[in-house]
């Protein structure tokens, strides 16, 4: 079929619309390195992209199928395909040679078969070679044949006794048939040469031949030339030569001309092997008659073979202690040879603490010559030398190995002086946790050591063991970091040796933390009071230090790295927890809304793996002043008496520091309110029963100052507080002094808060 001819349709096949095919990208390859076929994506027909042969594609086979691959690539997928390409008779059958020449005898007998040369078809099947025809003849016919592998094959069958002198050559014209339709045949050409009928046997010129020839003669080197003549006329008077009847081994070595008869060397002569070949010669003409002659070639020795050393043994050995003069190995050292050519002598080679001593029919003792050390050179690599005495000395060398045996006399040392390794703690017993290594330069069970752990008389069994063969170290039981952050131990490495030598070695062992303690919170306490809880004044601004959650970790390193997070808040914006510090501040200035009582939950971690934790519960107070946290505190429960001896310090101190205070804050009004009524011209108002009572400007008893400190602030502020003890102006009534006395307390508080002098504060209270 020629290019671009319909294969077959891909979609129908796969039953996809032609579209599909486009949508999908879908694309054909074929196996191999040539694109066969080619796929139209709008159709789905696939045509050849070339003519396609199939004696090209599939040669010798009876089937031809030719395998494609469709890819689509959307969704992903892959089809595979096979083409079947069938056979046409397009090829004739083909002799090999156009003409065929046959030389028979003309002795030759009726029935003769002579074979020829099979025709081939490239075609298979029926389209194959199927019959042989033989042209019209009186002497001879055509017989026909299948071989196991079914080719078909012809012989020339004799049919008629043949006279070369009636007819020197015979022509036939052979034709192979295949079985297309229509057939196609090829020729060719069967020349038969009639042979002449032999009636004399050749005859050599000597029966025997002799010849000397060295034993390094190159191959091609003439040795001896043979002749023999035949009185017939043509091939029967030809005469061939070939050997007959001699071993394969003389046949490698010698070769013969088969027309001239010249015999030349062919391979490598040897003397130590055969002294002596005799050949045998046959020569045959061209009738097939024959006769023989004797060949003998004496080969002639020269020193073309080196000395061969025969040791004993490959391999000797002997001890490191062994005296001088000990005998090693023997060997002796032949040479094949003859005379001076086979006279030999040895020497070692290089410094070695051997010495070579002759001894009888080319024997030779192997002996030590000094003291040997295995450690330093634990075998020996002796090239020992043979030379001959030939013109051109030849020599040779052979190794032999000495092995030298080990005693005791080294003890083990360890790779290190100090072995540090390490282990977490809570480690599960027998767990291990590295190695010692210790070596010994002797061999044998003199190097083979086992270790041990030492310990002294009454010493405690130790945490660690030790494998007596491999040096591996265990821990044997579970360690805790908080008690036991290091041990150390020595280890002995003893020798298998008689007797036995040892060394030791220190092993320090590290246990590593885990992270397996929680954190504890020492403030605030757990047996703390929340009802007593943390003071926090009305007034605080933003940044205000409300409390401090101070916490331990028993573990170390990262494991006891503390953060601080508040998990829990009655109002989250109000207060911040400083992540590493612990620090309670305001996140803003405290408000008058704000509820009066907050509870903060705190979350301590630690950055252990995984983090361990512990929380804390703090109880804030919103206060104006400390009477307020009187006036609050007295309706609940009284708060258990301190047992902490810590505790009864801080409220010492902070009452001290409260006096102190207020005592300087009255000393400081004092004298300002001292200052002002020196610079007014006239008297000072006179204020009422309820408000002064005397004329040296101090305020009446019925009011106090109270200085009020945040806990754990630095800052403090003066709250003017009302009068405790209410006084009543005459005239009024209880419930209306009452009254116009809070007006006052809050007024002044309002005043001291906005930073009012002492005599703006008196003005205003007069007024």
């Amino acid at each position: 079929m020629q290019r671009e001819s319909f294969v077959g349709n891909i979609a129908q096949d796969l039953g996809l619309d032609p579209g599909e095919l486009a949508a999908r990208k879908a694309r054909v390859v074929s196996e191999g390195n040539q694109q066969l076929f080619r796929l139209n994506p709008s159709t789905g027909v696939l045509t050849a992209t070339e003519s396609l042969d199939r004696e090209e594609l599939c040669p010798q086979s009876e089937t031809c199928t030719i395998f494609f691959k469709v890819f689509f690539d959307n969704p992903l997928q892959l089809i595979r395909g096979e083409v079947e390409v069938l056979d046409v008779n397009d090829n004739s059958p083909v002799f090999p040679e156009k003409e065929m020449v046959l030389e028979i005898l003309e002795t030759a007998s009726p029935g003769s078969r002579f074979p020829l040369e099979s025709a081939r078809d490239k075609d298979v099947g029926s389209n194959g070679l199927k019959n042989y025809t033989l042209g019209s003849n009186s002497h001879f016919s055509l017989a026909q044949g299948t071989k196991k592998d079914g080719a078909k094959y012809a012989e020339l069958v004799v049919e008629l006794q043949l006279d070369r002198e009636e007819q020197r050559q015979i022509k036939l014209l052979l034709t192979a048939t295949d079985g297309g339709s229509p057939p196609k045949s090829g020729t060719a050409q069967v020349r038969i040469v009639v042979l002449d009928a032999n009636d004399n046997t050749p005859k050599f010129s000597r029966e025997v031949y002799e010849s000397r020839l060295a034993e390094n003669s190159p191959p091609g080197q003439l040795v001896v030339r043979v002749a023999a003549t035949d009185p017939d006329e043509g091939s029967n008077g030809k005469v061939h030569y070939a050997f007959t009847q001699i071993p394969e081994q003389s046949r490698q070595l010698f070769d013969i001309n088969p027309d001239t008869g010249e015999i030349r060397v062919a391979g490598q002569l040897d003397f130590e092997e055969t002294k002596i070949h005799e050949l045998m010669v046959r020569a045959t003409d061209g009738g097939g008659l024959y006769t023989h002659c004797k060949v003998h070639v004496d080969i002639v020795d020269v020193n073309d073979n080196t000395p061969e050393i025969q040791l004993t043994s490959h391999t000797a050995s002997i001890p490191e202690d062994a005296p001088p003069r000990t005998i090693v190995a023997l060997f002796s050292v032949q040479d094949r040879d003859a005379g001076d050519n086979g006279r030999t002598e040895c020497t070692i080679e290089g410094d070695m603490p051997f010495t070579l001593t002759p001894t009888f029919d080319n024997y030779y003792e192997l002996r030590t010559n000094a003291a040997l050390d295995r450690e330093t050179t634990a075998e020996y690599n002796i090239s020992i030398r043979a030379t001959d005495w030939g013109p051109r000395r030849l020599s040779s060398r052979q190794s032999l190995w000495v092995q030298v045996w080990d005693v005791n006399d080294n003890a083990p040392a360890f790779s290190q002086e100090l072995y540090s390794m390490w282990v977490t703690e809570n480690n599960s017993p027998m767990v291990h946790i590295g190695s010692v290594q210790a070596s010994d330069a002797d061999a044998g069970s003199n190097a083979r050591v086992q270790y041990a752990l030492e310990r002294e008389e009454g010493q405690e069994q130790p945490a660690l063991s030790v494998s007596s063969e491999s040096g591996d170290v265990y821990v044997v039981r579970s360690l805790d970091y908080e008690r036991l952050r290091a041990l150390e131990v020595w280890v002995r490495a003893a020798d298998g040796g008689s007797p036995a030598l040892s060394a030791r070695a220190l092993l320090r062992v590290l246990v590593r933390d885990e992270n397996d303690n929680a954190p504890v919170v020492l403030h605030p306490g757990a047996e703390s009071s929340a009802g007593a809880g943390e003071l926090v004044p009305r007034w605080a601004p933003a940044g205000y230090l409300v409390a401090k959650v101070v916490a331990v970790d028993a573990d170390a390193g990262q494991n006891a790295w503390l953060s601080y997070e508040l998990a829990k808040a009655t109002e989250p914006g109000l207060f911040r927890l400083g992540l590493h510090s612990g620090e309670v501040r305001t996140a803003r200035a405290v408000a008058e809304r704000d509820a009066p009582r907050h509870r903060l939950v705190v979350l301590v971690r630690d950055r252990g793996q995984p983090p361990r934790s512990a929380s804390a519960t703090l109880a804030i107070a919103l206060l104006h002043d400390f009477s307020d946290a009187h006036l609050r505190l007295s309706h609940e429960a009284p708060p258990a008496e301190p047992d902490d001896t810590l505790t009864l310090y801080l409220i010492a101190c902070l009452a001290c520091v409260s006096a102190l205070c207020l005592a300087t804050g009255l000393a400081a009004l004092l004298m300002k309110l001292r200052q002002n009524r020196r610079k007014d011209d006239g008297p000072l108002p006179t204020l009422p029963t309820a408000v002064a009572e005397s004329d040296a400007g101090s305020l009446p008893r019925s009011l106090m100052y109270d200085v009020c400190l945040a806990t754990g602030s630095l800052s403090s502020d003066f709250h003017f507080v009302g009068p405790l003890l209410p006084c009543f102006p005459a005239g009024m009534t209880p419930g209306v002094a009452l009254q116009r006395s809070s007006m006052l307390s809050q007024e002044a508080s309002n005043l001291v808060e906005g930073g009012d002098s002492a005599a703006q504060i008196m003005k205003a209270l007069q007024k």
